[in-house]
C-alpha cells in the first residue's frame, strides 16, 4: 500500500498540542502506511514525541511555524496577519503536494478562509461545505452544511447536495438518497431558499433526490445525505452531541441508584457501554470541507485523543478514495 501523508495543525484546538500529538502517535502505530507532518513549535513538539519508537519516529516529521491562530480570532486576521501560522503552513503543505490532507482542530472560520485562499475551490463550486456522519437507526447519514455557510442561496444548497452525494458514494453507498432538511415534508413547507433548491434538485439528472425530510426522519434513516444551511446544521449537530452525552449520563446515574438499580446496571452495562461508544461524539469527530482542491478535515476544538484520531481516520478514508478528484469528475455532469 502506498504511503498516506497528512499535515497536522498541531497548535490548534482548545487543549493545545498534547492530545493532538498523542492522537497522532496512536494513528501512526495503528497504520503502518501513514506518515504525519506535525506543524507548530518545534521544541515543544520534539519533547512530546521524544519517547516514540524509532520505526514510528521515521514516519513523523516536524515543520516549524512561529504563529498560532487563536480560537477567537477573526478569519480576516488569520488570513492577512499571520502568514506563518501552523494552520496556514499545514494547508500550504497540501497545496504544494507535500501532504495529501490537512487536519486541524483550530478556529473553524479561520480554517475555512485559509483553505479557500490557499487551496481554492473546485470548478463550479461557489462555497465549500462542512460534512460529517450522523448516526441513525439504520446506519449513518452525511449531514451538510455544518456551519461553514450561515446564509445560503438555493444554488448553494444544490451544490451541497451534489457534493454530499458524491462523498456518500465514496464511502460505499450506492445511489445515495438525498434530502433537504425542512420543517415538513409537504411541498408548501419551508422558506424560499429551500423551495427553490427543491425545484433544482427535482430537475437534476443523476441525483437520487427523495424530497424533504424532518429532523426525526433524519434519525430514522430516511436519507443518506441531508442538506441544510450552516446555521441550521451546526445547531442540529451540537444538539445531537449534547443529547447523546446527556442520555448516557442519565442512564449511568439511574444504574447507580439503589441496590436493585446497581444489580440491573451490572447486567445491562455491557450493552449500554456498546451503545454509548457507538453514539459517542468522539467516534464521529471530523468534518470534511467538501468542494476544495484538497482534503481538509476539521476536528472539534474540544476533541480529546480519541476524537482527534477519528478526524485523522476521516482524512485517511478521503485520501484512499481520492475524494477531491472524484468530486471534480462528477461536478461537470451534475452541476447546471
Amino acid at each position: 500500500m502506498s504511503a498516506q501523508i497528512i499535515a497536522i495543525d498541531a497548535m490548534g484546538g482548545d487543549f493545545g498540542p498534547r492530545s493532538i500529538v498523542q492522537a497522532s502517535i496512536a494513528c501512526l502505530s495503528a497504520t503502518p502506511s501513514l506518515h504525519l507532518t506535525l506543524v507548530g513549535q518545534p521544541s515543544l513538539l520534539e519533547e512530546l514525541v521524544s519517547g516514540l519508537p524509532a520505526a514510528d519516529r521515521a514516519r513523523l516529521q516536524i515543520v516549524a511555524a512561529s504563529e498560532v491562530v487563536g480560537m477567537d480570532e477573526r478569519p480576516s486576521q488569520a488570513l492577512r496577519g499571520k502568514p506563518d501560522s501552523s494552520m496556514r503552513i499545514a494547508l500550504e503543505l497540501v497545496r504544494d503536494g507535500k501532504a495529501q490532507a490537512c487536519v486541524s482542530a483550530g478556529n473553524t472560520g479561520a480554517l475555512m478562509a485559509l483553505s479557500r485562499f490557499v487551496l481554492k475551490t473546485l470548478p463550479g463550486i461557489d462555497r465549500p461545505a462542512m460534512v460529517a456522519a450522523i448516526p441513525t437507526q439504520t446506519g449513518y447519514c452525511q449531514l451538510l452544511d455544518l456551519g461553514a455557510n450561515v446564509d445560503c442561496s438555493a444554488e448553494n444548497l444544490y451544490q451541497f447536495a451534489v457534493m454530499g452525494s458524491v462523498a456518500a458514494q465514496a464511502l460505499g453507498i450506492h445511489r445515495p438518497r438525498v434530502a433537504l432538511l425542512n420543517i415538513g415534508t409537504e411541498d408548501i413547507k419551508g422558506n424560499q431558499q429551500v423551495k427553490l433548491a427543491a425545484t433544482l434538485l427535482q430537475n437534476a439528472r443523476g441525483l437520487n433526490y427523495v424530497g424533504f425530510v424532518e429532523g426525526d426522519g433524519l434519525y430514522r434513516g430516511e436519507a443518506d445525505v441531508v442538506v441544510c444551511d450552516g446555521f441550521v446544521g451546526n445547531i442540529l449537530l451540537k444538539s445531537s452531541e449534547g443529547l447523546a452525552t446527556m442520555i448516557g449520563a442519565r442512564i449511568e446515574k439511574l444504574f447507580k441508584g439503589g441496590v436493585l438499580s446497581r444489580a440491573a446496571g451490572a447486567l445491562a452495562m455491557p450493552l449500554l457501554k456498546r451503545l454509548q461508544d457507538d453514539l459517542a461524539p468522539a467516534r464521529h469527530n471530523g468534518a470534511s470541507f467538501l468542494g476544495l482542491q484538497g482534503i481538509v478535515i476539521k476536528s472539534h476544538g474540544s476533541a480529546g485523543v480519541q476524537g482527534f484520531q477519528s478526524a485523522i481516520q476521516r482524512a485517511l478514508i478521503e485520501i484512499q478514495e481520492n475524494l477531491p478528484q472524484r468530486l471534480h469528475g462528477r461536478l461537470e455532469d451534475l452541476l447546471p
